[in-house]
């Protein structure tokens, strides 16, 4: 094995180390509801045990697809023998590893006095330290770096588009493989916009911004107008592939942009920002973030090339662009600003220079770093198995799903109320998704579990809305199962509405 297999497998094995204590860290936090119980997150383990188990197939998404993120879990699913927890932890590790291969490509070639591994780990390790400084249950808190540890969230789409920023650098890099690189752009964009169409707010729009710096100087003028045209080409193919998934996406996300409510937009993420700096964790995520984009901003002038320049400038221009789109949007999600959290970390690997110290001091000081990264990464995994453990063995769920695969019968949930019992069933059409006058919901579901017509007891929690019966009804008895109510009507089936998104 050569040195450079060797440099390279010690990156990635000092990655998977990171990854294992940023799971872990999160997985033991209040966070952990994200990665294990949230309705939203639920979504992609849902859909893959959907396909797997060959039924079929009419599901009304959002207008994300979750296609590789998808096919990753059923992936998963297939290889391990684990259940629905244990694979999210395992999924939530391969979020942070699957981002470090993307940061490893923007780091660039291992050439005399540079230093893209050991660099391209700092600056993984930085997102997971951002990450681990999150501890808020809501999904709607300005905690951003966790998020690429759920299976939804956009973790791909983060990763594609560090994966972009990286296929466009090694091309100014001046490698001979401009055209499979260029082509290779092209096809990350198609298949990211596919799937997720923020994609062209994440990467291609502010990567048409960046590139009128390059299109003005003639020597890097034809590469430059190559890799636009293939993000734009790659993004426009991958709105026309959507077509075919045009009965499965229930919203195409054209809604939510309202220009109009641009100050209203600045409130919320004004007020998001505060509730963020209210705790000394979350003052810490903000001093890390704006010492990467100073980083960022000083090595965009001080660059020693086209291709460093153009990382150092993604890392804040890309940033400052999507906060710019999101507010003119009128946009109110936090998760829009994701770019905010790891695309400064590129800022690190711009340039990626050995350290300018005595040789032996280097190798002890990454030695040692590489110890206690590896020490931490082990003691991490009970742990994160623990975390696992304990989301699968919720008492209350336990009681849910018991009840309702005994009882051989079909009920029905609203969504906040329902999903996480409905991932659990041995039958997840054995509970329907409604609104609370009965009318089927059709978000994030197969719509095949409808057909059932009518249901016979109806779940319910602190989160339920107050039902509104088509009929007028007296559960035959309530069991308490301790969050959550099922008000069983054996003996007056309850008919289902027409089905809505």
């Amino acid at each position: 094995m050569t040195r450079t297999w060797v440099r390279e497998l010690t990156g990635w094995m000092l990655a998977a180390a990171v990854a294992l204590v940023t799971a872990a860290v999160v997985a033991s936090s209040p966070r952990a509801e994200l990665l294990f119980r949230d309705g939203d997150s639920l979504i992609v383990a849902l859909l893959s045990r959907s396909v797997l188990s060959g039924e079929t197939l009419d599901w009304a998404m959002s207008s994300v697809l979750f296609l590789p993120e998808t096919a990753l879990f059923s992936g998963l699913r297939v290889l391990l023998p684990l259940g629905v927890d244990g694979l999210f932890a395992v999924s939530a590790v391969v979020g942070i590893l699957a981002l470090y291969g993307a940061i490893r490509l923007v780091a660039g070639r291992a050439d005399e006095g540079r230093a893209p591994v050991g660099w391209s780990v700092v600056a993984v390790a930085v997102v997971g330290l951002l990450a681990t400084t999150e501890t808020s249950a809501s999904r709607d808190a300005l905690e951003l770096a966790s998020l690429q540890l759920t299976t939804t969230y956009y973790s791909a789409t983060v990763v594609a588009v560090v994966l972009s920023i990286g296929l466009a650098r090694r091309v100014l890099d001046g490698s001979r493989r401009v055209v499979p690189l260029g082509l290779s752009l092209g096809a990350v964009a198609a298949l990211s916009t596919l799937t997720n169409p923020l994609y062209a707010a994440w990467f291609t729009a502010p990567f048409a911004l960046l590139s009128l710096t390059f299109v003005v100087r003639r020597a890097l003028r034809v590469l430059a107008l190559g890799l636009l045209s293939a993000a734009v080409t790659g993004t426009g193919l991958g709105l026309l592939l959507r077509i075919p998934f045009a009965a499965w996406i229930a919203n195409t996300g054209a809604g939510y942009a309202q220009p109009s409510l641009w100050r209203e937009s600045i409130g919320y993420y004004g007020d998001l920002a505060a509730q963020r700096l209210e705790s000394p964790l979350g003052v810490l995520a903000l001093l890390v973030g704006v010492a990467l984009l100073a980083v960022g901003v000083l090595r965009s002038i001080r660059a020693d090339g086209p291709s460093s320049r153009m990382v150092a400038l993604a890392s804040w221009v890309f940033p400052l662009a999507v906060v710019v789109g999101a507010i003119a949007l009128g946009t109110h999600a936090g998760r829009y600003l994701q770019p905010i959290v790891f695309l400064p970390a590129l800022a690190l690997v711009a340039s990626p220079r050995t350290l300018r110290l005595p040789t032996a001091v280097r190798r002890t000081v990454a030695v040692v770093a590489a110890v206690v990264a590896l020490v931490l990464g082990a003691v991490s995994v009970p742990r994160l198995a623990t975390a696992a453990s304990e989301a699968s063995g919720d008492p209350d769920l336990a009681c849910v799903t018991d009840w309702v695969d005994a009882s051989g019968r079909t009920g029905a949930g609203q969504f906040w109320t329902a999903r996480l019992p409905k991932l659990h069933l041995d039958d997840p059409a054995r509970l329907v998704q409604v609104d609370h006058r009965l009318n089927g919901y059709a978000w994030l579901v197969n719509r095949e579990d409808f057909g059932v017509g009518e249901v016979t007891f109806l779940l319910e929690d602190a989160q339920s809305v107050p039902w509104e019966l088509p009929t007028s009804a007296v559960p035959d008895e309530v069991v308490d199962c301790g969050r959550w109510s099922i008000l069983d009507f054996a003996s007056t089936p309850l008919p289902l509405g027409p089905a809505h998104s």
